[in-house]
């Protein structure tokens, strides 16, 4: 028992809080896995779209794509400033978490060629999941010590892509062998793979609820009223953003995040949509996606492993240079192996470094503001999101084709790690500290 704890301990879960923390990872996953990556992309481009042009569907998922992340963007800092100020972290992580498990269950509901209401969906799902998000970030410095920071983000993410990828296993068998489950067809097996992710954030979020601490307020309450909950905070948004645009190092380290992870996630949301249009096999984009969440398993645990000896913002640097170089080879694939290839490279990186950006932005605020610094680093993460698909859109329209819109991709790997370099980790540690002692 003693050798299991320091293995946990090792790795960023010593203790059941973190654990139950890290579950949440695994909880969510499967929306980012299953709906948005591996098997509504196809579900909609071949049933919900049934009968629109290749090319207007893929345009209009784009379109619904940059409208979800657009509006959590608007919504996350007022929300954020609402949570840090009456103790609602958890409460509100809840009420997203039930909104967008009853839009993923109902997307088992579906009819061939009602793309609009699949769409409405969508859009309503991705809301949930990215809002549940900034709570969820902002219990992370609350819960883990400074030193744990990297190990514990990473973890989390490492739980995630086995979560993400044992159900996606089971979608997948759904899927492929109907008859086998008493399904009728493939469909079926899509509409029902939906439905279970919906199941499975929910039960799997229960730890988080029952172990986690909701973190103490330090601030002043904004009312009881729903008006002034919103004005309030709305207004303690602003001054947080005003208060970040003076801690130099953590808004450098948001301007270098918005730029580089523009590129992860557009790799993200896009590549299943590209790969249908260039002819990959929807059953082997599934298995390839399947490939993503188990070599992101142990890499994001050594991602934890090797910051901690070189260095978070180093590590980071190594993890973008493998994504321009994967986002450069995109452009001329043409083969089923050629998917599978760029599917391990990006498994190798994906985890470790959207898990370092976690902790070194956490490492650069302060603790009683936890939330509406979150807040903000979903605003720039998900309008990091808006310029990907917006560029997958443009370049249809223009080139009718979506490659030259892969290599455009390269240039937020460059420009963002060049503002990367920009940011000194200390100065931002010893910034965040000194805006704790003056409460």
């Amino acid at each position: 028992m003693g050798a299991v704890n320091t293995f946990l301990a090792r790795i960023g879960l010593g203790n059941p809080v973190l654990r139950a923390w890290a579950m949440y990872d695994w909880a969510n996953s499967a929306f980012w896995c299953t709906v948005i990556v591996a098997v509504f992309p196809p579900f909609f481009s071949r049933y919900a779209a049934a009968g629109l042009p290749e090319l207007v569907a893929t345009s209009r998922f784009a379109w619904a794509t940059t409208l979800a992340v657009t509006i959590v963007a608007l919504m996350a800092p007022v929300l954020g400033a609402i949570a840090d100020h009456r103790a609602l972290k958890k409460k509100l992580l809840g009420v997203f978490l039930l909104i967008g498990v009853v839009a993923t269950l109902l997307m088992a509901t579906v009819g061939r060629g009602e793309w609009l209401y699949a769409l409405v969906l969508f859009v309503v799902g991705n809301i949930g999941v990215a809002s549940t998000l900034v709570f969820y970030d902002s219990l992370l410095p609350h819960i883990a010590e400074p030193d744990e920071l990297d190990r514990v983000s990473t973890a989390g993410f490492a739980i995630g892509f086995i979560g993400g990828g044992v159900l996606l296993l089971v979608n997948l068998a759904w899927i492929l062998r109907p008859s086998a489950f008493g399904l009728p067809d493939a469909v079926a097996g899509l509409k029902l793979s939906l439905a279970s992710v919906g199941v499975w954030w929910l039960v799997f979020s229960i730890p988080l609820f029952r172990r986690v601490p909701e973190p103490a307020v330090r601030l002043r309450d904004l009312g009881d009223s729903i008006v002034s909950q919103i004005s309030g905070g709305t207004v303690a948004a602003w001054n947080t953003l005003q208060e970040l645009r003076r801690s130099r190092n953590a808004f450098l380290m948001l301007i270098a995040f918005l730029i580089y992870n523009d590129g992860i996630q557009t790799i993200i949301r896009m590549s299943s949509i590209y790969g249908i249009e260039i002819g990959i096999d929807q059953n082997a984009q599934i298995a390839a996606f399947i490939l993503v969440q188990f070599v992101g398993v142990p890499c994001s645990f050594a991602f934890g492993a090797v910051a901690g000896r070189i260095g978070a913002k180093t590590a980071l640097f190594a993890a973008l240079c493998v994504y321009a170089c994967t986002t450069a080879l995109a452009y001329f694939m043409t083969e089923t192996w050629h998917f599978f290839a760029l599917a391990f490279l990006v498994g190798l990186v994906q985890g470790g470094s959207q898990a370092l950006s976690r902790s070194l932005f956490a490492r650069m605020i302060p603790k009683h503001k936890s939330s509406e610094y979150f807040g903000f680093f979903a605003v720039f993460e998900k309008f990091a999101g808006i310029a990907g698909p917006l560029v997958f859109a443009g370049s249809i329209w223009l080139f009718g084709s979506s490659r030259v819109a892969v290599l455009s991709v390269i240039l937020f790997f460059v420009l963002g790690a060049l503002v990367l370099t920009r940011v000194d980790v200390a100065a931002g540690e010893a910034e965040a500290a000194a805006a704790e002692a003056r409460l």
